[in-house]
């Protein structure tokens, strides 16, 4: 009996709050825009240093600088050779291990008043110039899901895997979040 009222309980519940209901394809598509380490699911589209130049003044260097100094947001560009010092300095060109999640963080959270709302040649624009801010890519660069890719970070070999044994480690199908192949299964 208590088992019947529980299951009831529950149902009642779903239905009256709305858990429970599958997803869409597409709307699962607005939300699945991870960009992992190596490049994978890096979409179309390419930008350039000049380009990036002109969206960062005018989106980014209110919060970051007109040099990527830092001011209200976080500092970007510099701290080469500190974060072995008693006063690291955690930037793009210092700390960051991997030039393909850089794209992932400005798609996603940047300008901080309006995420999401760059196209992704001018989110490939504006990772270019952050590079070149760092020295990481020449004047004259454009990135794209390939050159991106490519670049090595100044700071890739210093993060160790974390060896907990309920976190997925790199490769394969451990990329994927434990929900994205939830809802995989249920189409």
């Amino acid at each position: 009996m208590t088992i019947l009222l529980t299951a009831t309980h529950v149902s009642h519940a779903e239905q009256k709050f709305g858990f429970g209901h599958p997803i869409t394809q597409q709307q699962m598509a607005a939300w699945d825009i991870n960009v992992f380490a190596d490049g994978e699911n890096l979409p179309a589209g390419s930008g350039t240093v000049a380009m990036g130049r002109d969206i960062y003044v005018q989106q980014c260097a209110s919060c970051h600088g007109a040099k990527g100094e830092g001011g209200l947001g976080d500092k970007l560009a510099g701290g080469k050779d500190t974060l072995a010092s008693d006063k690291p300095v955690k930037t793009v060109g210092s700390y960051w291990p991997y030039a393909p999640t850089l794209f992932d963080y400005i798609r996603r959270a940047m300008p901080l008043t309006a995420p999401q709302t760059l196209s992704n040649d001018q989110v490939y624009a504006v990772t270019a110039y952050v590079l070149q801010l760092n020295g990481l890519v020449p004047d004259d660069a454009t990135m794209d899901a390939k050159s991106l890719a490519a670049i090595r970070m100044p700071n890739r070999d210093g993060f160790v895997p974390d060896p907990r044994p309920d976190v997925p480690q790199a490769g394969g199908d451990e990329k994927k979040s434990a929900q994205h192949k939830a809802i995989e299964q249920t189409h």
